[in-house]
């Protein structure tokens, strides 16, 4: 096999939640580029059947399936409606999450129990619901999670948030070892990438601090963030698991340019 016809997906089902814009959306485009059949996941309607008629016009199959993965209930459709549809399943990126910040003395328990039901909790059950779909169906198969570089480094005013992306990452960590080798879990840590939960903060002014802050002296798109996740999930990573890898410019310290707020 050629070494660029192992990023090739051709025929594998991929479902991506969080698939209406940002990240999700990319990956799911990603994917289909190189031949994918994409379950487009996420709760606006509108922006799955978007994405979904987007991988349709490059040529691939797709579904959109409304989902919200606070629910286990549409997690669990969302699994029957893949099946229904295509019979198998291969990928499952673990995409949607996020959480506003707050300041620590601010964050209530209901608020951070919630942060971690969103972004950990979410992902562990989904996973826990393909998983043995892939064994049965695919006879092996690929999970990644979207963490953040956030879940690295201390970022003050995201306590809720930043832990739960450390979570993810380590939960990720103990998967790839539990599934080995049948089942492969990876993870990406984003660093501050162009996205809608990114851009309203966003003005020249902050945009320069930021990039300044940055190695690489700009914010990351979705479509780096897609690179690397079409990279994870594809047999070009065959020999890649319980990893989490850091797409963050070159990052070390956090560049979000606000001052950690006093107490």
């Amino acid at each position: 096999m050629a070494l660029l016809d192992r990023f090739k997906l051709t025929g594998k089902v991929a479902i991506v939640t969080g698939a209406g814009r940002g990240i999700g959306r990319a990956c799911a485009l990603a994917f289909a580029e190189v031949g994918a059949k994409v379950v487009c996941a996420a709760r606006t309607e509108e922006q799955i059947q978007d994405t979904a008629n987007q991988v349709r016009h490059l040529g691939s199959d797709a579904v959109a399936v409304r989902c919200d993965v606070n629910e286990r209930a549409d997690l669990e459709q969302l699994v029957d409606a893949t099946l229904g549809r295509f019979g198998r399943i291969d990928i499952l990126v673990n995409n949607a999450g996020g959480t506003p910040p707050c300041e620590a003395l601010y964050t209530s328990e209901r608020m951070f129990e919630e942060a971690f039901h969103f972004n950990v909790t979410s992902a562990f059950l989904l996973t826990r619901l393909a998983v043995p779909h892939m064994l049965r169906t695919a006879g092996e198969g690929v999970v990644l999670n979207i963490s953040s570089a956030a879940g690295r480094f201390p970022l003050a005013g995201f306590v809720a948030y930043s832990t739960a992306k450390a979570a993810l990452s380590h939960m990720t960590r103990v998967l790839g070892q539990e599934f080995a080798p049948k089942v492969r879990v990876n993870a990406i840590a984003v660093g501050a990438t162009e996205t809608s939960a990114l851009v309203p903060f966003l003005n020249d002014e902050l945009r320069a601090k930021m990039e300044a802050l940055t190695p690489m002296r700009r914010l990351g798109s979705v479509e780096d963030i897609a690179l690397a996740a079409l990279y994870l999930v594809s047999p070009a990573s065959s020999w890649v698991t319980g990893k989490v890898l850091e797409v963050d410019g070159g990052t070390e310290t956090s560049n979000w340019p606000f001052p950690p707020p006093s107490i």
